[in-house]
């Protein structure tokens, strides 16, 4: 037993050698493969070792041997930049978790991070590291690695705590130091800053970079003298953007100093922040500017200075406002107080500004309030000033001079002072004049009785007076308004002011509205005595001198006041003409007669008289017995003038002439051809009526009968019902009980809708209507007259239904009205007002050819006032604009300038500095749009849009602070206008984007 013990013995002994020696030959081959893929590694030939290193990995059995076969893979990784060298070091630690080089994994890998200057990676490695396994010799490395990445990442306050471990390091001390400094130099801590850079400063490595930042630091604390001479010494070893650097402290010691001509040229080599300067870079050399009195160059820094809202940008605005002062630019001045006005970092400099702001205001007007608002806000805001009573002075005058009369109005309310009192019968006065000229004859009548409860200054007093007057006249209300001329005429302070000189012609005029010819008559002449100079007033005032005598039966005296108006010949000539043929003939001169209207007839072969001309002279020559003549001028009537107000009439007198001669057959056809194309008119009753007694005559009564079945008009059996109903209503409409008379025209027409009263009934009922304002009850009543063939009434009609359709914008109603108005109006007045509606009928349905078709018609007659004048020139100006023919625009604006008022002279100032600018000439158009602001600044909309060419002009000039100021107040002070706000927002955007380019202060969308 013992001897097979000893067998087996050696027999394990034996296998158990063979399979160490087997292993020891593996295990030798490994670690030769090991070392070759290390030296390749120290080689740094790390994908080839990479390789090798995974191949030995995956064939080895040795646990160590993979362990450190992995950590170097992931280390080659690393090196390689692959992009899973991260994950591989972590699966190392995770898989070798007491692998000795685990912490050297990650110290190696962050100091590779480190050495290739790629800090967030260096640093979130060095934080994975174990302090204490670091040998010693090692941790000064660590320290300030560590410490300088997260310098790197802007963990200034962890970089200290590591930095400052190695302060006292020989190897890393220096740096150390530097860096503590430097952080200390950026978080503003220069005592610090200067302790650590003093440590340094001996050292080669440091001393040209520190000489910057001890000129920079000695800045910032203070020491003006030895900033400039530690960075004059540094100036010529520096490269191009420190110089530029060193220029700005030079620059700004000088400034601080107060040595302003020193501080220029240094402040101007500054290049600025990435070739961008800021708004106190700017400041600063447009203060030194300013202090040498250089103000045109103070200007050209201060003004580009955009979005400014701290002190620096207050008190660069209130230096830019005084600059602008010195060169006589108060538009400009007054953008910058009003600006630095806005902004409370110094109280002084805003009540500064703020008096500065006012008192320009008063001087040029203001764009953005009303003056009077400017000044009383200042005196709000500032109760107690020394400068009280001056503004309080300029506030009561402004409410005048301001010229923006509603606003003051509300402003004056409840101030009871003298001077405001004063001051309030003045403006109630001009508010009053505004609105008469823009035909708002109510709310101006208003406004003259308010400024007459207060007759403080008795020139006024009588101005108000007169206006009032010539108010009440074009309210039709005539009794007043003769009242109001004659107590304007007993007035002291009448007889020098501009309105007496046309006294006696407005109370001639409101006589003659009275129907009270002989003082109308009396007036005209004094007038005419009086006024030989104004050709066109004296010829209007001779013919109705003419008029008067005329409707009094004065005839020789209509007949020499007529003749003396065809002698001025400047206008209604042919209209004397016709009345002096017409007196003629009730003076007997049947003979005359007959050859002034053959004179007429032939000589005015335009005027709208001469179908009336052609009927009174075929009527005379019934009267001469001459009826072959008169028949031949019926016909000619009839066939030159279809649709004359006097065919039915010739037509009917034809018949008449035949009926008289015994012609029935032919007079029947003449009085059915009017019962046929006139029904229901005057003219087709009485045709009718004689009809009936022919054919009672001829004993025909039962084909009349048969006959006037045809006309629905006709109710015979009705006539004297139909007679007694419409003269109830006729009744209370002449005794002006207007109530009653409509009811009865309604009560009439509806008995007898086609009765033989009934378009005189229509016609009365639409009057009465339209006087109470009831304009929709009177529009089927005028339309009913309108349709109706053309009748006595008919003019007037399509007059009052167009002013319907006009005052409710039914443009497309009223067009067709006016087309025919035109064509078919005896009166000239009525012609002119159909095309003057034309135009703007067309325009308003932007048919824009055919309103400056219309335009030019309205101007084409000479004897245009100024209102319809200005109104054609501006329907040419507006159609041109829409239609792009801005040549055209332009004239016709700029002959709309020379006669408008209010709204429509605010639109025509507007387009000339808008074209102005259009042209290049920036100055004269920013003049333009000033006196828009201060003469018009009640119209709001051309304000601001005048603003937004100064805005544009003020660039072109190279003044980019007033462009966008003015600007980005038109955007805040008019939210109503959206076009025009839309087109400030894109203009400043435009503006501060182009800015942005050399500003860094200036924030655009896209900051």
């Amino acid at each position: 037993m013992h001897t097979v013990k000893h067998v087996i013995i050696a027999v394990l002994l034996l296998i158990n050698t063979a399979v160490f020696a087997q292993k020891s030959a593996v295990y030798t081959t490994d670690l030769q493969e090991y070392q070759k893929a290390l030296t390749l590694y120290n080689n740094q030939q790390y994908k080839a070792a990479q390789s090798l290193f995974e191949d030995i990995k995956y064939e080895t059995e040795d646990a160590t041997i993979k362990s450190d076969c992995a950590y170097y893979i992931a280390n080659c990784a690393v090196r390689l930049n692959q992009n899973n060298a991260d994950d591989l070091i972590t699966e190392f630690v995770e898989e070798y978790p007491t692998s000795t080089k685990r912490n050297t994994a990650y110290l190696d890998v962050a100091d590779y991070y480190f050495e290739n200057s790629k800090y967030p990676y260096a640093r979130k490695w060095y934080d994975k590291v174990e302090e204490n396994s670091i040998a010693r010799s090692e941790r000064g490395r660590y320290n300030f690695n560590f410490g300088y990445s997260l310098y790197a990442t802007g963990s200034e306050e962890q970089a200290n705590k590591y930095l400052n471990r190695v302060i006292n390091s020989k190897e890393y001390g220096s740096q150390a130091k530097y860096y503590i400094g430097f952080m200390a130099y950026e978080g503003d801590d220069y005592d610090t800053a200067n302790e650590y850079f003093d440590q340094v400063s001996d050292n080669e490595k440091y001393k040209e970079k520190l000489s910057y930042y001890k000129a920079d630091l000695n800045f910032k604390l203070g020491k003006f003298e030895e900033a400039i001479e530690l960075a004059e010494a540094q100036y010529p070893k520096s490269y191009a953007q420190e110089k530029s650097e060193l220029s700005k402290i030079i620059g700004e010691s000088y400034f601080n100093l107060e040595k302003y001509e020193e501080a220029i040229p240094h402040l101007q080599a500054y290049k600025g922040k990435g070739g961008k300067w800021n708004n106190t870079d700017y400041y600063q050399l447009g203060y030194a500017h300013y202090k040498q009195n250089d103000f045109e160059k103070a200007i050209s820094e201060f003004n580009k200075i955009i979005d400014g809202n701290n002190s620096v940008a207050q008190n660069a605005y209130y230096h830019l406002g005084e600059s602008y002062i010195n060169l006589d630019k108060k538009q400009e001045a007054l953008n910058a107080f009003r600006n630095a006005s806005q902004m409370d970092f110094d109280e002084k400099i805003q009540e500064d500004a703020w008096l500065n702001y006012a008192k320009i205001s008063y001087e040029i007007g203001n764009p953005y309030q009303s003056v009077p608002q400017v000044l009383a806000g200042y005196l709000d805001k500032y109760p107690n000033t020394n400068y009280r009573e001056e503004v309080e002075t300029l506030l009561i005058d402004s409410y005048i001079t301001s010229k923006n009369y509603k606003e003051a109005l509300e402003l004056l309310k409840g101030k009871n002072s003298f001077e405001n009192k004063v001051a309030y019968q003045k403006v109630a006065f001009f508010r009053g004049v505004e609105l008469y000229n823009e035909t708002q004859y109510s709310e101006a009548l208003d406004m003259f009785e308010k400024s007459l409860k207060e007759p403080r200054d008795p020139e006024f007093v009588a101005k108000a007076t007169f206006w009032k007057a010539e108010t009440d006249y074009n309210l039709t209300n005539y009794n007043e308004a003769l009242i109001g001329f004659k107590q304007f005429n007993g007035l002291a302070e009448a007889s020098g002011l501009p309105e007496n000189d046309n006294l006696n012609y407005n109370l001639a005029y409101t006589y003659f509205k009275l129907k009270d010819y002989s003082q109308a008559s009396n007036y005209f002449e004094k007038f005419i005595n009086k006024n030989s100079g104004d050709k066109l007033r004296q010829n209007d005032a001779y013919l109705r001198l003419a008029d008067g005598y005329f409707v009094s039966s004065q005839y020789q005296k209509a007949i020499n006041a007529y003749n003396k108006a065809i002698n001025i010949n400047e206008i209604e000539t042919d209209y004397a003409a016709f009345q002096k043929a017409m007196s003629q003939g009730y003076l007997g001169k049947t003979a005359s007669k007959i050859s002034e209207l053959n004179t007429f007839i032939n000589g005015y072969s335009k005027s709208a008289l001469r179908d009336d001309a052609m009927y009174e002279l075929a009527n005379s020559y019934v009267k001469q017995n001459e009826s072959d003549k008169a028949m031949q001028m019926y016909d000619r009537l009839n066939n030159e003038y279809s649709r004359s107000a006097f065919t039915s009439k010739a037509l009917l007198r034809q018949g008449l002439v035949y009926y008289n001669g015994n012609d029935n057959e032919r007079a029947l056809g003449k009085f059915k051809k009017v019962a046929q194309d006139f029904p229901a008119s005057g003219e087709a009753v009485q045709a009718v009526s004689t009809a009936r007694l022919i054919y009672i005559d001829l004993g025909r009564v039962d084909e009349y009968a048969r006959w006037v079945k045809t006309l629905d008009y006709v109710e015979v059996t009705d006539v004297e019902l139909d007679n007694t109903m419409y003269l109830a209503a006729e009744k209370p409409y002449l005794d002006n009980d207007t109530d009653n008379a409509i009811r009865q025209f309604n009560k009439y027409l509806n008995q007898f809708p086609n009765g033989i009263h009934a378009l005189k009934s229509h016609f009365y009922l639409a009057q009465l209507y339209y006087k109470k304002d009831l304009f929709e009850n009177a529009q089927p009543h005028y339309k009913a007259v309108v349709d109706a063939s053309k009748n006595e009434y008919t003019e007037q009609a399509m007059v009052k239904l167009c002013e319907i359709y006009l005052n409710n914008k039914n443009w497309s109603q009223a067009i067709p009205v006016l087309k025919r108005l035109e064509s078919e109006a005896d009166y000239p007045q009525n012609v002119l007002y159909a095309q003057s509606n034309l135009m703007n009928a067309y325009f308003q349905t932007d048919r824009f050819n055919e309103a400056e078709s219309y335009a030019e018609k309205v101007l084409s007659n000479l004897k245009l006032d100024n209102k319809v004048k200005s109104d054609a020139q501006l329907i040419i100006a507006r159609s041109a604009i829409k239609t792009g023919n801005e040549d055209k625009a332009q004239k016709a604006y700029a002959d709309v300038q020379k006669i408008a008022t209010g709204s429509v002279a605010a639109e025509a100032l507007y387009y000339n500095g808008y074209f102005k600018n259009k042209e290049g000439n920036y100055k004269a158009s920013n003049a333009i749009i000033q006196k828009l602001a201060k003469d018009y600044s009640s119209y709001k909309y051309y304000s601001a849009k005048g603003l937004v060419v100064m805005a544009k002009n003020f660039y072109a000039l190279g003044d980019a602070f007033q462009a966008t100021y003015i600007l980005e107040s038109v955007i805040s002070n008019f939210p109503d206008f959206d076009d025009v706000v839309n087109e400030a927002k894109l203009e400043l955007n435009s503006i501060k984007a182009q800015e942005a380019r050399t500003n860094s202060s200036i924030e655009t969308d896209d900051n």
